[in-house]
């Protein structure tokens, strides 16, 4: 497999990092500028491949509007065809040493807040630039050991207004307005942000629109908890987890700034020894 890829000529492999349901990530060298990165590679096999194609390109256009610290940058993306047709896709990433935030140690009530500070500094970055995620969720952040993030995977991104032809996003974060295919902005990202949040503070996932099934595929209806119902959480942090995973936009934070603001005076809180923590609140306990 290696050795396919460096017949493109512009990449050393050195090594894989891991796989998703449609592609592997490699370790490698740009040989044009002798810098390491993180190498996407998708092989066309099954014709519904061409929606992964399709998002990955509509990453690679995205990622080049936004210049964020917080959103991995992509660089350049290369397809490979055989007999006019496209069967490989390469597209060169940022490289970051870190794991995705469902696979990462358990983090304090304080290290989770910081973390979703910078998930929402990133996405207002993309807001300010007219576009929106889509498809916020543990497995699209990344944190490494020094407590750094990077929101990744823009495929399903768009520009604010959006209104998709068919439903996407991930059926435990996913937005009614995703559900329902109506237009899309910063609020569809503040539901998908706080039902992220949701599990990262009580290890459970909020309902949506789209329910979860039984062994004989029966929907399972479950009332909406308060993650301080759940789990030994301030009330403060609850409310705000709550009012960003409203069933009406509406009735959700105006917009990510003032998500950040609520965010940083619960952080000041608690530094200052005026909130509880409880337990932890990480995903593990």
């Amino acid at each position: 497999m290696a050795n396919n890829i460096l017949k493109v000529g512009d990449f050393a492999i050195i090594k894989r990092l891991g796989t998703g349901a449609h592609s592997t990530i490699y370790l490698a060298t740009d040989k044009q500028n002798n810098t390491n990165v993180a190498l996407k590679r998708i092989i066309f096999e099954k014709p519904e491949d061409v929606r992964v194609f399709e998002q990955t390109e509509n990453e690679y256009k995205v990622s080049l509007r936004i210049d964020h610290p917080y959103v991995r940058k992509c660089y350049k993306m290369k397809k490979i065809r055989s007999f006019l047709k496209v069967k490989e896709l390469l597209l060169s990433m940022e490289l970051f040493e870190g794991q995705t935030l469902e696979d990462s140690p358990s983090l304090s009530l304080l290290d989770v807040l910081l973390v979703f500070r910078m998930v929402a500094s990133g996405l207002n970055a993309m807001h300010r630039e007219g576009f929106v995620h889509c498809d916020i969720k543990p497995n699209n952040i990344l944190l490494d050991k020094s407590g750094a993030i990077k929101i990744i995977d823009l495929g399903q991104s768009c520009k604010i207004g959006t209104v998709k032809q068919r439903i996407q996003g991930t059926p435990d974060y996913i937005a009614p307005e995703q559900v329902n295919r109506k237009s899309l902005g910063p609020k569809t990202d503040i539901f998908n942000l706080g039902a992220t949040m949701y599990w990262a503070l009580t290890g459970g996932n909020i309902p949506t629109l789209i329910p979860k099934k039984d062994s004989l595929g029966l929907p399972i209806n479950k009332p909406r908890r308060a993650p301080h119902e759940v789990r030994n959480i301030p009330v403060g942090i609850s409310k705000l987890v709550m009012d960003c995973v409203k069933d009406d936009p509406a009735e959700r934070p105006r917009n990510m700034v003032m998500v950040i603001s609520r965010l940083d005076l619960l952080v000041h809180s608690i530094m200052g020894g005026k909130m509880k923590t409880g337990k932890n609140a990480s995903k593990d306990n």
